[in-house]
This record gives structure tokens, sequence and C-alpha cells, in this order.
């Protein structure tokens, strides 16, 4: 069985269209999947639909939630992944986890706060499933920061399109 066989296609076409079309299941999914194994965005997405009407609040609760469970499957890895899917899959480099593993040294679980930023937001969601933070607190710090940063997307475009 190859990876692109007719299994794949008839789960991946329909998701593919969905994503042409924005929406909240579009939004919920792409936000989803580029807090894990995907190297994309989702603002872009957040931004077009708020441009196109759709409410402010549910928009950026939508990429909130989707982003925040994207986190939790990587902390769920952390947790209870091996090597193999560290560096392979999520492409978690040593050094990566290292500067992480720093990051949290310094800042404590508090540093779950900065788990959207580029670079280091993976790997500090990583870590801190390695570190079997609390997944309650990471739950909530990681959603905070999500929220922080889709909140201040949104303002942006709002302030930018009116």
């Amino acid at each position: 069985m190859t990876l692109f066989d007719n299994q794949f296609l008839t789960y991946f076409v329909p998701l593919a269209e969905q994503l042409g079309h924005p929406g909240y299941p579009a939004l919920l999914a792409t936000s989803f999947a580029a807090s894990t194994l995907l190297p994309l965005g989702s603002e872009w997405l957040l931004a077009l639909m708020l441009t196109q009407g759709y409410q402010p609040v549910a928009t950026v609760g939508v990429a909130t939630l989707g982003n925040t469970l994207g986190a939790c499957t990587t902390w769920l890895v952390g947790r209870y992944g091996s090597g193999w899917l560290l560096k392979r899959l999520f492409r978690i480099s040593d050094q990566q986890r290292q500067q992480a593993e720093e990051w949290y040294q310094r800042y404590g679980a508090a540093s779950l706060l900065f788990s959207w930023l580029p670079v280091v937001g993976d790997p500090l969601c990583l870590v801190g499933g390695l570190l079997r933070i609390n997944p309650l607190l990471f739950v909530a710090l990681v959603g905070i920061g999500k929220l922080a940063r889709y909140a201040l997307v949104a303002w942006l475009t709002l302030r930018i399109t009116d």
C-alpha cells in the first residue's frame, strides 16, 4: 500500500476541497494542522474569513481551539512518543529540543504561553509532554497564548480593513 492509494485519496480529496472554501471546519482543520506536523500557518485563513464577514469571536475561538488541540497532539507525542516520532515525523532536531528545554529551565511552565512562536513553539509543546507538565495546566497556558495571538491577528485585520 502506497501513501497515495485510493483510501488516502478518499479522505484527502474532500478535506482539500473543504479547505478551498473558507469556513469554520476549514479553519479548525487548518489551525490544527498548523500546530502539528505540517509547516503551514492558519492566520491567513482567519484574516480571509474576517474580511468576508465571519463573526470575529467565533472565528478566533475556532482557530484557537484547533491550534490548541494540535498542540495537545504534540504534547502527547512528547509524553508517549519515541525518538523516531520526535526526529522523523515531527522533525524536532536535538538543537530545537535543547532550546525548548532551556526555555523551561529559565521560565518554567509559563514558557508555554509562547507556544505560538515559530521554530520554538512545537518543541515547547513537545518538551511539555516529555517533562510531564500537568495536562490541564498545559491546555490553559497554551490556549491563552494561542488565543492572544489569534485575537491580535483578528484585531489587526479588522483595523486594516475598516
